[in-house]
């Protein structure tokens, strides 16, 4: 079997929390429907987590991170709808598009492409 390097391409990436933390969502506050609390409305990028197979979205928690799955949000990928946890990145591709990666990944995949002064 032959072997192949990943050719080397500087990406975007930007490291999720929150509804609003990538800077493309253009989030605005809004009364959320499900507990009268104020939030962040749905990103342009990363959108609330939906998921219909999960009748008590908010009682259960991801099996990953063990946060509750409301803290959690949703990107549309080439290969389909994806969860983001918490402390995820969205990572721009080559293409424009979006995808998540897990931290660890991230960490042991890519480093800075310069460093800030």
């Amino acid at each position: 079997m032959a072997k192949y390097r990943k050719k080397p391409v500087v990406i975007d990436a930007v490291q999720w929390f929150k509804n609003g933390d990538h800077p493309k969502d253009h989030s605005v506050t809004i009364m959320n429907p499900l507990n009268y609390e104020y939030c962040l409305s749905e990103g342009e990028v990363v959108g609330r987590f939906h998921d219909p197979d999960l009748k008590y979205v908010g009682v259960d928690n991801c099996p990953g991170c063990k946060k509750p799955y409301l803290e959690h949000g949703s990107v549309e990928t080439l290969e389909g709808l994806m969860i983001v946890c918490p402390g995820d990145w969205i990572i721009t591709g080559v293409k424009g598009e979006f995808y998540p990666c897990k931290d660890d990944i991230f960490e042991a995949t890519y480093e800075p492409a310069w460093k800030s002064e």
